[in-house]
Parts: C-alpha cells; sequence; structure tokens
C-alpha cells in the first residue's frame, strides 16, 4: 500500500497498517516529514485534548467523524505519548502539550513507522495516478503511480503498484508548510464531490478607522467572549497590525463568512450597564475611564473613550445619566464589528471543508464507490476546533483507514 503525505494522518495510517503486517511505503511531497507537528503549539504540540466531542468538529455531515473518534480516542494516543516517556501538561480547556519540544511527537511517530517496517520516502511529486483495468490488474493491484523522487538536478522517476492508496495530502492552509490541493485534484479525478473550502482558525483583517485602532493596540491581550452564527468563545483576543488574532478570534472564524460581524463582550459575565451605574451610586466622582482601568487596559480604554463617550471624557459619572451608561455597557456587552476578510490559508491552522464525506466510509475512510482509495485527515470535510481536536481527528481517521487497507 502507498500513503500520500507524511503529516500526522499520513504517519499514523502507516504505522497503523504495516503493525498489522502490511508492506507500507510514505511518499512525502516536503524535505521532511512531520512539517505542521512541529510548529504546532508553538512548538510544543497541542497533541489532543482530554475532551473530545463531536461538537468539537465541523463538517457538513456532523455524524461521519463519530466513528473513528470512538474507536481511537485521545486515551489511546495519551497511552502511545506515554510508552514513549514523553512528558506532557494539561493547559486551558483541557489541551494537552509537550512539556518539552513537538520533536519529541514526531520522533515517537518515527520510531512506531521504522520498527513497523514503513518505507518513508521524501522531495516525492506525484506525476500520476491511474486505477488499473481488473483485466490489467495482477496480485490484487489496484493503482499505478508515476512519481519522481529527489531535489536538485537528482531525479528517480518510478512506477509503482499498489493494492491501497491513502491520500493524506493534507490541505490549503500554511502552503510553506506543504500545504497544497493535490488531494482534491485526486478526488476529482474519481469523480468524488467537494465541499466549499474556505480559511478556519485564521486571524481577521479590517479596514478604514478599526484598523487603526488595531495597529495602535497591535500586541495587547484581553479575556473576552466573541459570537457569530450562534456560537460563543471565551478565551482570548490578540490586536495585531491587521486586526484581531488569538484563540478567541481563531474559534469564531471558523464561523464567520465574508459580511458577517462578530460580537465582543469585553466584561465577561459582568453586566455592563448594571455595573456602571451601581459604581455611579457609589463613586460618582469617579471618570469613567478610572473605573473601566479596573476592568481593561489603559491603552484599550483610551480608545474605547475616543469611540464612545470623547465628549465627556472628563466627565465624572455622577453627569453621565443612567440612559448613556446603559449604552456604554451595552457596547461594552455586545461591540459589533465587521472583518473585511480573514489571512487566508497563509496563516489559517485547517481549511473548512473539502472532499464530501457522503462518498467515504466513516468506518474505514474509503471512497465508497473506489475499492482500495482512502481519504484521511484534513482532505476531508472534517474540521476541529482549536485545541488538538484536529491531531485527534488525524489520529482516529488515520488509524481507522490503517486497519482496513
Amino acid at each position: 500500500m502507498i500513503v500520500l503525505g507524511g503529516g500526522a494522518a499520513g504517519l499514523m495510517c502507516a504505522l497503523t497498517a504495516a503493525k498489522r503486517g502490511r508492506e507500507v511505503m510514505l511518499l512525502e511531497k516536503s524535505n521532511k516529514i512531520g512539517k505542521k507537528i512541529l510548529m504546532s503549539g508553538g512548538g510544543r504540540c497541542n497533541f489532543t485534548n482530554y475532551r473530545i466531542e463531536p461538537e468539537n468538529f465541523l463538517s457538513a455531515n456532523p455524524h461521519f467523524c463519530k466513528s473513528a473518534l470512538m474507536r481511537y480516542t485521545q486515551w489511546d494516543f495519551i497511552k502511545l505519548v506515554e510508552q514513549h516517556e514523553i512528558d506532557y501538561e494539561e493547559r486551558k480547556h483541557q489541551q494537552l502539550f509537550c512539556k518539552g519540544s513537538a520533536k519529541q511527537i514526531l520522533a515517537m511517530l518515527r520510531v512506531e513507522c521504522e520498527r513497523a517496517g514503513v518505507a518513508i520516502s521524501t522531495h516525492c511529486e506525484i506525476d500520476r495516478i491511474v486505477a488499473l483495468q481488473s483485466t490489467d490488474a495482477t496480485h490484487g493491484k489496484r493503482y499505478r503511480l508515476a512519481f519522481t523522487l529527489g531535489a536538485g538536478g537528482i531525479k528517480d522517476e518510478r512506477i509503482v503498484d499498489c493494492e491501497s492508496l491513502v491520500v493524506a495530502t493534507g490541505a490549503l492552509s500554511i502552503p510553506t508548510l506543504g500545504g497544497s490541493g493535490m488531494g482534491y485534484e485526486i478526488a476529482r479525478q474519481f469523480s468524488l464531490k467537494l465541499t466549499e473550502r474556505r480559511a478556519g482558525l485564521v486571524p481577521f483583517m479590517f479596514t478604514g478607522q478599526f484598523k487603526t485602532i488595531c495597529d495602535r493596540l497591535s500586541g495587547l491581550s484581553v479575556d473576552v467572549d466573541v459570537s457569530c452564527h450562534g456560537q460563543t468563545f471565551s478565551e482570548s483576543l490578540l490586536f495585531t497590525h491587521r486586526g484581531l488574532s488569538g484563540p478567541a478570534i481563531l474559534q469564531i472564524s471558523s464561523y464567520w463568512h465574508p459580511g458577517d460581524a462578530i460580537t465582543i463582550n469585553l466584561l465577561p459575565g459582568i453586566a455592563a450597564g448594571e455595573w456602571l451605574r451601581e459604581v455611579k451610586r457609589k463613586k460618582g466622582a469617579s471618570l469613567l475611564k478610572t473605573v473601566l482601568h479596573q476592568k481593561l487596559g489603559k491603552a484599550l480604554v483610551a480608545e474605547l473613550q475616543n469611540l464612545w463617550w470623547p465628549v465627556q471624557a472628563n466627565t465624572t459619572l455622577a453627569e453621565f445619566s443612567d440612559q448613556k451608561l446603559a449604552s456604554i455597557g451595552e457596547q461594552l456587552n455586545q461591540w459589533k464589528l465587521k472583518p473585511s476578510a480573514t489571512e487566508g490559508y497563509r496563516t489559517a491552522e485547517v481549511t473548512l471543508g473539502g472532499v464530501d464525506t457522503d462518498g467515504i466510509s466513516s468506518k474505514t475512510m474509503e471512497v465508497i464507490h473506489q475499492p482500495g482509495l482512502f481519504f484521511i485527515g484534513e482532505v476531508l470535510d472534517v474540521s476541529g476546533h482549536l485545541g488538538g481536536f484536529n491531531f485527534q481527528w488525524a489520529w482516529s481517521s488515520g488509524n481507522a483507514a490503517g486497519h482496513y487497507v
């Protein structure tokens, strides 16, 4: 069998199949395997989450991911990590990270592949894939691959036949780490439908006045609730030179579409209007900005003042009407902003959409009408939330295919 792609899903599939005694060749187009693994989690690899639920995943078919996630769970991967004596820690929202380096996770997968006899080749360009006719197929081979190995001026052209072909080529996100649309091209070749694709887990960009504000506040982080289309995430928001980023923004970006507004609650858990009116009664001589400094950074409060109460900058709370404080409180709890765009695939952590799962077996990851052809990982229309969910989908879908190739 042949696995196309040396990322998380491809490596898991390869080692799982090889442990069953399958002869496995893994082909990676870039100069090394596991590039996304190495850069993930700030170099610490957020490899899974203690709480994996189907609700943490986006797909046109929300039920598709359930089977694979149930059969190879976060606990199975944690067990593998512990067997390799990799120290890890739990962070916010039950996310698990290496205490040391993401290199440990990649080294673990590499060792498992080597022990099982997986043959790994990098610098590989796929030139052609052909489904063999039953009259031409010999010894159960179903697919013929023509590919080129080697970097620089030395090229080695090869043709190999295989019984099973696994597409684990990833998607369009972060092309500098190998993201591409090759998996979609293979899907089209075999008449598989594709769902709409767009960047997910990605920062927002803005234009006009708010971009200028973001630029001035660049580097400032604040804990917020961010909402869009009925989804809310409670996490930190980060101002950048281009707009907004941080975990809360990355999460909500997967639910945002061009033209949508997002709603930011700068004071989660506080009914801001009521709180301000109460402070007015107790500390009426205070300035509004002074009161807000208790909850928000001075630089952010200065920008909000310029937006919402510039004329009353030096007015005491006692001089504010309750109606005005209620209005400012509503804006603090429901600040509506309309991004101009996302930063796109260049910085997106995932690609939303992909190969339509209606054509794929949820048990085996095999194409229903094309025996021996499998799709796993990010190339499929399954995307997880931030927090280790996309890696768990890679481990689970790769393991599922590895048992049936």
